[in-house]
């Protein structure tokens, strides 16, 4: 089935609805559906829906159903497709009409062309919650935003949840929100601000269909920025790009479009262009529409802003934008036509190009408009591979993976919640689903649609869809459940920590709930978990990639477990886990630093302080190995 829009203005476009099959010419803010296997005896059954979501049209007897708010979807069931054209009956031979009904309306093809899964990623302090905010806002599924700096407004981030987060202002954990848009459904994977948390931000986006990502006009791509595009890159995520703070000086639109390039190896294609910068800032120019949106100074984001546009070929825009910015803007579009690429979807979901958009997420400028033109050209739910070889599609019977799990989101239940990416098929409430690591089967019980921190019960989910699971401890990250086959997707990476601390419990009479804590905070990937094989006692040794995930372990074992602890950063900086026999290590004295532990799967494993003490182990071996990732079985 295929779904696009909107188009450039006047703009056409082939979409085939099968393999081989007849096409149809998609018009600018139409979108195409194909209901093949409905229960319709009589041909396809295509619908052609404003983008406003009204009323179908296709052919001239229809061309009086303009999509008023009294009107039906209607629906044609037509044989022998060529192509058409609006106006033209000729072209397309109706059989007749039905109005849409209950049955189609559920249509699992519709519902998975609906779904936008996508994550916003950015350099700490670009504007990733901001921007998080603001498209809720505008979404309607919150009435008022509330900067995280701001906190005269009474009102912290929506997706930062967590009390840590709260407190500092950062993001240390990623958050799923699930809301819907016009004719969509939007599943936003917010992900952590900080560096030391990226291992959760590249889990979190093995999930993700697309990602927004956020430059600053000030400082261009960043080092985070760097990490995370190319973990979107390796994956094949196709990544949007807003350019935020356009409000402020910066390093001006080609720039920045330059900078990306080079350092991404992405060309950038710009969807609006700005007007001025810092206080000359005067709005954007819309290359689709032709439109120019006026920016409003001293406007704040904790409402909706309305954005007063006018069209470039208006009289009155020289004088609203003053004769110097407007003679520059016919320039920029001049060359933006002629010396820059085009928009090309193959070859934004292949990550070579990006659509680029400028605003400001702190007004709300550029948010609603960056939005509307998203959701229509961002890719719906697909086919994933699987560790097998094979491509699972979105058709296929149900399957699932877990790429992150939250412990005590309700600290009154002390609960831990799964979160899986449905893959394939759709999720029912109660459904019965094969575990596939252990083999067993588990009713999937109390399903969750989650919001931040707030939650509620669903009863059904598609593909594309986050959704959250009660986990009593039996789901681990990276693993499957299925009703079909045994299918694995080789989706949540592991990574080898840069950092290491002994944890030290202060209060031995609540060893119960430090133990809990521990393993649950670890089970979560906050932290990697190894243990001193000769020790009688459990001081745990904590792996991590910085210094922050030992801080926020520390606070919410006091927070969640009551629990207070303290951690010492070790000398060691490397891990290398040991494949061969252990009968080799009889007799074998250590390097001076180098610790012996076992991992949580009771993997043999050494600490190191330094390259040349790994060296010199290795050397005393004979068959075995030292491996810088652990061995797989």
């Amino acid at each position: 089935m295929s779904v696009h829009g909107p188009k450039e203005d006047g703009a056409t476009e082939f979409l085939s609805f099968l393999d081989g099959g007849p096409k149809c010419v998609a018009p600018r803010d139409f979108f195409v559906l194909d209901f093949s296997g409905v229960g319709l005896d009589k041909g396809k059954v295509v619908a052609v829906v404003l983008g406003g979501g009204s009323v179908a049209r296709a052919g001239a007897d229809l061309r009086e159903k303009d999509g008023g708010e009294g009107d039906q979807h209607r629906f044609i069931i037509g044989e022998g497709l060529a192509s058409w054209t609006p106006g033209k009956k000729e072209n397309y031979r109706i059989i007749g009409e039905v109005q849409m009904n209950s049955t189609m309306e559920r249509s699992f093809g519709i519902e998975v062309e609906k779904r936008r899964t996508f994550a916003i990623i950015s350099h700490p302090d670009a504007g990733k919650t901001t921007l998080t905010e603001k498209l809720l806002l505008y979404s309607g599924a919150i009435q008022s935003a509330g900067s995280v700096k701001a906190k005269s407004s009474g009102k912290k981030a929506t997706s930062d949840w967590m009390e840590l987060e709260k407190q500092r202002g950062i993001s240390v954990t990623s958050t799923v929100l699930q809301f819907p848009y016009r004719e969509y459904m939007l599943n936003l994977l917010d992900t952590p601000g900080h560096n030391d948390f990226s291992a959760d931000t590249y889990r979190t986006l093995t999930a993700a269909d697309s990602a927004v990502m956020i430059v600053d006009y000030a400082k261009g791509v960043e080092a985070q920025t760097r990490k995370l595009f190319t973990v979107c890159s390796d994956r094949g995520i196709p990544i949007f790009t807003f350019v935020n703070k356009l409000d402020h000086d910066g390093l001006g639109p080609l720039t920045i479009m330059e900078d990306i390039d080079e350092a991404l190896g992405m060309t950038c294609v710009p969807m609006n262009w700005p007007i001025g910068e810092g206080i000359d800032f005067r709005g954007v120019y819309d290359r689709a529409s032709k439109t120019v949106s006026l920016y409003q100074r001293g406007a704040r984001g904790a409402k909706k802003v309305e954005t007063d546009s006018i069209h470039i070929d208006d009289p009155r825009a020289k004088e609203v934008l003053g004769e110097k910015n407007y003679a520059q803007l016919m320039d920029d579009i001049e060359l933006l036509d002629v010396a820059h690429d085009q928009l090309d979807f193959e070859l934004v979901k292949q990550g070579k190009q990006s659509p680029m958009y400028f605003g400001s997420a702190l007004t709300n400028f550029g948010v609603e408009a960056f939005l509307n033109s998203f959701v229509g050209i961002a890719p719906a739910p697909h086919g994933r591979e699987n560790v097998a070889g094979g491509v699972t599609k979105t058709e296929d019977e149900f399957s699932a993976f877990v790429f992150k799990i939250q412990a005590n989101m309700n600290p009154e239940h002390r609960d831990r919640i799964a979160f899986i990416r449905i893959v394939s098929g759709v999720f029912e409430k109660d459904m019965e689903v094969t575990h596939v690591q252990s083999g067993k089967k588990l009713k999937l019980s109390r399903p969750q649609r989650v919001f931040g921190s707030d939650r509620e019960i669903i009863e059904e989910a598609f593909p594309g869809d986050i959704i959250g699971i009660p986990n009593p401890g039996y789901l681990l990250l990276g693993d499957t459940l299925t009703t079909g086959k045994k299918v694995e997707y080789a989706e949540v990476p592991a990574f080898t920590p840069e950092i290491f601390a002994s944890l030290t419990n202060y209060d031995s009479s609540r060893f119960k709930h430090y133990d809990k804590g521990v393993l649950q905070l670890a089970a979560e990937g906050l932290v990697e978990l190894y243990s001193d094989p000769r020790s009688d006692t459990k001081q745990y040794i904590l792996g991590a990639i910085g210094m922050l995930q030992f801080e926020v372990v520390k606070f919410r074992l006091e927070a969640e477990y009551g629990v207070k602890t303290d951690f010492g950063v070790m000398s060691q900086r490397l891990i290398r886990w040991f494949e061969g026999d252990l009968g080799e290590l009889t007799g074998i004295y250590l390097p001076t630093g180098c610790k012996r532990v076992l991992d949580s799967e009771g993997r043999t494993a050494f600490l190191f302080g330094s390259e040349y003490e790994v060296g010199n182990l290795q050397g005393k071996l004979k068959a075995a190995k030292l491996l810088e990732r652990a061995p797989r079985g």
